[in-house]
């Protein structure tokens, strides 16, 4: 729930009412950064040359990052407010995510007159969802089926039906067994209905990166928050970002947190203390003294 949001402060928290989100993901970081060249531009002191990318719909699949002409941007190096937690939470590496959709078309017919007649496409729907691993594979790879679509009325047997979900990994190993794994499952159930239509499609949203140890992007932030009095924390994600469509256009890209914890629920919060530290980093970033 994201419409209708209160938010108010509890102490040191930045909440809801909870019976939404709060939205801090990432509102809490756009306004890290526009308090940090406020203050830059009151202060009236010296800082480097950049530029701000505020991009649409990165929840649903980096909507507005892929879709953004990268020949505006001049910079280089990135440093992206999307990351859980305080902002010395360097995101280390995050997968590759490929979407799959499944279309399966059967045959229409009245459910309680003909039922012979029809070919349920659910049916078939749920022959391929069981054959399929969901969950947590191993350390560094998921799956999941996020939403099954199909029938009209319940008293017809349903013609088409669709399966969307996602699997995710920093292997490539990983990735390419399981882009074999569904292709088989498809065949498989095509040979148990092979009346039925379906139709398998898979697409990459984005691809991994590692952070190393020298890399310059994430150099400079480690010192940057050292004198600052953080020490870096460098984490894996299971996420992805505008920064990984950063990277693949060659900006050198650095997630970091922003404040933000429990995304995507109603128990959302952002800590004060952190949205600072937020900041002062992206501050001290830009000075250039």
């Amino acid at each position: 729930p994201g419409r209708g949001i209160k938010p108010s402060i509890e102490g040191d928290r930045i909440v809801s009412d909870g019976t939404t989100i709060l939205g801090g993901d990432c509102k809490a970081g756009v306004s890290a950064i526009l308090e940090a060249l406020e203050s830059i531009i009151e202060d009236g002191v010296e800082y480097h040359p950049v530029e701000l990318a505020f991009t649409r719909e990165e929840e649903i699949g980096l909507v507005g990052a892929r879709n953004l002409d990268f020949n505006l941007i001049t910079a280089k190096e990135a440093i992206v407010f999307d990351g859980e937690g305080p902002v010395n939470q360097i995101t280390a590496s995050s997968p590759t995510y490929v979407g799959f959709d499944i279309e399966i078309t059967g045959r229409a017919a009245h459910a309680g007159v003909e039922p012979e007649k029809g070919l349920s496409s659910i049916k078939i729907a749920s022959e391929i969802i069981t054959r399929l691993p969901q969950g947590r594979l191993d350390e560094n790879t998921t799956m999941n089926v996020g939403t099954i679509e199909g029938g009209t009325v319940r008293n017809a047997v349903p013609e088409t039906t669709t399966i969307r979900g996602e699997f995710r990994s920093t292997s490539i190993e990983n990735l390419d067994g399981l882009r074999v794994q569904i292709t088989d499952v498809v065949k498989e159930v095509e040979k148990l209905f092979p009346e039925a239509t379906i139709d398998n499609h898979l697409h990459v949203e984005f691809e991994t990166y590692t952070l190393t140890d020298d890399d310059p992007a994430t150099m400079r932030v480690k010192e940057t928050l050292k004198g600052l009095g953080l020490e870096p924390s460098m984490k894996p994600s299971g996420g992805g970002t505008d920064g990984n469509v950063f990277r693949l256009n060659g900006i050198s890209s650095v997630v970091v947190g922003m404040a933000d914890h429990g995304m995507h629920t109603v128990r959302e919060y952002v800590t004060i203390p952190d949205l600072v530290d937020a900041a002062h980093l992206c501050e001290a970033l830009l000075r250039t003294k």
